[in-house]
């Protein structure tokens, strides 16, 4: 069910604005068919979460089409035009150039990166953000990215490194397959961050696109001889504060319309 400001929603009027079997229009059936309340302060907070979302699935959809390298931190890698790779193998955004390019680049040129999942997920939100912000809105908003970790995040981000239980998945969702038995050799494999796609595929940095069933079998192939439980996709889900970022998102569009 979905509320507007604790109102029920005109669900026609609703699935009337997104064409049909885009990530939008799935993910409005999903909170539709729910038994549970989605409330939203406004059909614009909707629509914001909305199209933010679909920009999540088509930034993972990209990533998995580009060149960008499976590296753990170690051996983690950059455009230095860009970016400052860190000691910890972390990369810091240049002071000399707009935050918007240096996250398009590595969509461009994607054969200069390297790095491990969680990062991929960061680089995702990222690129999601800057297609819904537009570049002077992203520009003006994220100004220090440093893309590594759950550890060093973005405080506008910094709930998408917690992850909660959950009752329903939707397209842009990050979900986790966790490994428990993981082979000591291969530490990087104990699981693998995803972006959930819908229709049952996920995207994961060094795997791919693939449905459940591939992940788990990936993730098995790197256990302990002695292993007795398998890889699994946990039922809990870790998202950015949709809220923060639309006020903050609104205010920024507003500011800019006013010195326009």
């Amino acid at each position: 069910m979905i509320l507007i400001n604790n109102a029920p929603a005109a669900t026609a009027v609703l699935m009337r604005l997104y064409p049909e079997n885009t990530t939008e229009s799935k993910i409005l059936r999903i909170l539709l068919s729910d038994e549970g309340r989605h409330n939203f302060s406004s059909e614009e907070r909707l629509d914001f979460e909305l199209k933010l979302r679909s920009e999540i699935v088509r930034a993972a959809e990209a990533l998995n089409r580009s060149r960008l390298a499976f590296k753990v931190f170690r051996e983690s890698f950059c455009n230095k035009d860009y970016w400052d790779r860190m000691p910890d193998g972390g990369f810091a955004l240049k002071a000399s150039v707009r935050p918007s390019e240096a996250i398009r680049d590595i969509y461009k040129n994607s054969h200069k990166y390297g790095t491990e999942c969680a990062t991929a997920m960061l680089i995702v939100y990222y690129k999601a953000l800057l297609e819904v912000f537009g570049d002077e809105a992203f520009d003006d908003t994220f100004t220090g990215i440093y893309l590594m970790n759950w550890h060093r995040i973005e405080p506008l981000l910094r709930e998408v490194g917690f992850m909660s239980k959950a009752k329903i998945f939707l397209p842009g969702d990050r979900r986790y397959f966790k490994n428990p038995d993981v082979d000591p050799a291969t530490p990087e494999l104990q699981g693998e961050n995803v972006i959930d796609l819908g229709g049952g595929y996920y995207y994961g940095h060094g795997f791919g696109r693939h449905r459940a069933e591939t992940f788990i079998r990936l993730l098995n192939q790197n256990r302990t001889e002695d292993a007795d439980e398998e890889a699994y996709l946990m039922d809990t889900v870790g998202n950015p504060n949709y809220d923060k970022l639309y006020n903050v998102y609104r205010r920024t569009r507003a500011a800019l319309e006013m010195t326009a």
